[in-house]
């Protein structure tokens, strides 16, 4: 079965008064994830090797193979932005208990956390994606990767939170200030909740 662009769990304009755009959203949604799903597509019809196979075993079969490279770029970046749409949320910026409690144990307090992820967002050169984690042994990080690479592919850790730092994520509304963009994230459009429930 071929994937499918997923449809918003919210309006393309119910983030406009929290710094994220429609004319983001239909641009980044609509234009180019659609166009990673439909390489993807193009790829697997292509490739008996794939056919059958669920995304994150394309995304964990195609990481680092020089022979798939082109399959990885796009089914890492659709499993990225898939992450992404459900880490942003109308009512952003709100911690849960749970989650504020372990980002406290594990960065020393949410401030800290916020500029270790800052810190990762903004110093990733060119394209790419800053995440929270939750390595294997149960403490929280922050790390970021370039391009498509996310860390279901690295083995690095769960994927709890990512922002996707391509200049096409945020150009339309904040220019070159790619700090201001994570920024505004964290406070405003981040969906904790979704971070949370991928705790383990």
């Amino acid at each position: 079965m071929a994937f499918e662009l997923p449809s918003l769990n919210f309006a393309k304009s119910a983030l406009a008064d929290r710094g994220m755009s429609q004319e983001t959203l239909e641009l980044h949604h609509d234009k180019h994830h659609q166009a990673y799903v439909t390489a993807l597509n193009g790829f697997v019809d292509k490739t008996t090797d794939l056919q059958g196979k669920s995304l994150e075993e394309i995304v964990s079969l195609s990481y680092a193979n020089p022979d798939l490279a082109g399959v990885f770029n796009q089914a890492g970046q659709h499993w990225n932005h898939i992450h992404f749409w459900n880490a942003l949320s109308p009512e952003g910026g709100r911690l849960p208990g749970k989650l504020e409690t372990k980002l406290v144990e594990d960065f020393g307090s949410v401030d800290q956390f916020k500029e270790a992820f800052k810190t990762a967002a903004v110093g990733q050169f060119g394209s790419g994606w800053a995440w929270l984690i939750q390595k294997p042994d149960g403490r929280l990080s922050v790390s970021k990767t370039p391009n498509g690479v996310n860390p279901l592919a690295t083995g690095e850790g769960t994927a709890l939170l990512g922002l996707d730092v391509w200049e096409h994520s945020y150009y339309v509304d904040f220019r070159n200030r790619r700090p201001d963009y994570v920024a505004n994230f964290l406070d405003k459009l981040a969906n904790y909740e979704f971070a949370e429930a991928n705790l383990a």
